[in-house]
C-alpha cells in the first residue's frame, strides 16, 4: 500500500474509532510497526491527528462511531483480477429467478458485472451493488434499512425488526476479513451482528475471498467453518488451508489467479 493510501486508512480509522493502536493500524494497512509509527508522526506534524503512546487519536470526535476496517475505496484497489474471477464463479452458481443475498464488500461487488445478463431477486446492504444493478441490469433489487456507513459503503441496522427478517434467500454470498480454523472473522461487532442476521435468512452460505484472506486474523469470529457451504478463492491457496476446509466439509472452488490468467493469455 502506498503512503498516500496508508494515510487515508489511518485517518479514517482514527476518525471512526477516536483512538487506535499501532497494532490495529498495522493490520489495516499491512505495513510494519516502524512504517505506521512514521506515518503517525507525519500526520501528527500536519495536525491531522494526535500522536499518543502506542497509537493515535482523533483531533475531534464524531457523533457516533464508525466501523472498524479499511475503507471500501482502498480495498477495491487490491487483488482486482482475483476478485473478478472469484465473483464470476459465484454468479455461475445462480439460477435465474432465484432469490439471493449479496453482502457488501469489494469482492462481492465484482458480481455485479456478470449479473448484468441474469435476472434474480437480490437483497443487499451495499449501496454500490444496489446502484450498479439498478442502472445496468434487470435484476430485482431490495436494500436493507439502517445507518449508512460511508467508508464501507454499507447499510447496517442494530434492530431485530428490520426488513432482513422478511427476505428468504436460496444462497448468500459474502466476503470476510479473514478465515482460520475457528471460522470467518470480522473486526466490528455491529458488522458481525448484521451479517449473522443475513446468514440466518439463507439456505446456503457461499464465501468469496482471495487467498490472502487465509493469512488474516481478527479477534471476532462471525461463524464457524461448518456453517459455510462453499468457499470460492484463487489458486494462491496452499495445501494446508485446503485440507483444513476439506476436514470441515466445506466445498472449495478454486479459480485461476490473475497471474495465472495472464500467463495463459501469453502462451
Amino acid at each position: 500500500m502506498h503512503e498516500k493510501d496508508r494515510h487515508r486508512v489511518i485517518l479514517s480509522a482514527v476518525q471512526d474509532r477516536s483512538l487506535v493502536t499501532v497494532v490495529d493500524l498495522c493490520t489495516l494497512t499491512g505495513a510494519s510497526e516502524a512504517t505506521v509509527r512514521r506515518d503517525i508522526n507525519t500526520l501528527d506534524g500536519q495536525k491531522r491527528l494526535r500522536r499518543v503512546r502506542g497509537g493515535a487519536e482523533a483531533l475531534t470526535t464524531k457523533p457516533f462511531a464508525g466501523l472498524a476496517g479499511r475503507p471500501f475505496s482502498v480495498n477495491a484497489t487490491m487483488n482486482i483480477a482475483e476478485k473478478r474471477a472469484i465473483a464470476a464463479a459465484a454468479v455461475e452458481l445462480c439460477e435465474d429467478g432465484e432469490p439471493i443475498i449479496i453482502n457488501g464488500g469489494t469482492t462481492t461487488f465484482q458480481m455485479v458485472h456478470p449479473l448484468a445478463s441474469r435476472r434474480l431477486q437480490v437483497f443487499t446492504n451495499s449501496f454500490p451493488i444496489a446502484e450498479h444493478l439498478l442502472k445496468n441490469t434487470t435484476n430485482t433489487v431490495m436494500l436493507s434499512g439502517g445507518i449508512i456507513y460511508r467508508e464501507q459503503n454499507i447499510i447496517l441496522s442494530p434492530f431485530d425488526n428490520d426488513v432482513t427478517r422478511n427476505f428468504y434467500a436460496r444462497r448468500m454470498f459474502m466476503g470476510a476479513q479473514g478465515i482460520g480454523p475457528l471460522g470467518l472473522m470480522e473486526q466490528d461487532p455491529l458488522l458481525i451482528q448484521a451479517e449473522q442476521k443475513l446468514i440466518g435468512q439463507a439456505d446456503e452460505l457461499i464465501v468469496l475471498v482471495d487467498s490472502t484472506k487465509f493469512q488474516n486474523r481478527s479477534s471476532l469470529v462471525l461463524c464457524a467453518l461448518d456453517r459455510i457451504d462453499t468457499i470460492i478463492t484463487d489458486d494462491g491457496i496452499d495445501d494446508r488451508t485446503a485440507n483444513m476446509l476439506d476436514a470441515a466439509d466445506v466445498t472449495l472452488i478454486v479459480v485461476p489467479s490473475g497471474a495465472a490468467q495472464k500467463e495463459g493469455e501469453a502462451s
